[in-house]
């Protein structure tokens, strides 16, 4: 039997940390080096990462005993709608009664500069220095022949 879609409930002061609408939202964008602040920059550019992804923002997070959630949103700030700039990263940091769950990421600031530090030391970082993404070869495009073109008559010759 399929599970049913998670439904978003509206804000509520009266909400426990633990419900999913009180985690905090990281995107890839917050710690991207080839953004501006405008675009959504969240931390200094000397500690920020090109191009990264919600992977390994997930890959970094799930070492820190956090609860982590993955969504598939894209950044509001985000002109390109493409597949590498998609997902969301939902963090619960604090415990019920309001204390942080880790002592050192008690505030969103924190974590950010943890992640954006901590995605260079990852081994697909290491492999790949400039931090670029794999992307599959969009090399074939189709070659316009000049004898097929048709072209549009004046009307009532």
């Amino acid at each position: 039997m399929a599970q049913a879609a998670y439904q978003p409930v509206p804000f509520s002061p009266t909400m426990k940390h633990s419900d999913r609408e009180r985690f905090i939202c990281i995107y890839p964008a917050y710690i991207d080096a080839k953004k501006t602040v405008k675009e959504g920059r969240k931390i200094p550019k000397s500690l920020c990462i090109e191009n990264p992804s919600y992977q390994e923002i997930k890959d970094v997070l799930s070492v820190t005993n956090l609860n982590c959630v993955i969504e598939n949103k894209i950044y509001p700030r985000e002109r390109s709608k493409e597949l590498l700039h998609r997902g969301r990263i939902r963090l619960q940091i604090k415990h019920d009664d309001g204390t942080p769950i880790n002592p050192d990421f008690s505030k969103r600031i924190q974590i950010l500069k943890y992640v954006a530090t901590t995605i260079p030391q990852l081994k697909t970082r290491i492999a790949n220095p400039k931090g670029e993404q794999p992307q599959a070869s969009s090399s074939t495009q189709p070659q316009h022949q000049a004898g097929s073109k048709k072209g549009k008559g004046k009307k009532g010759r």
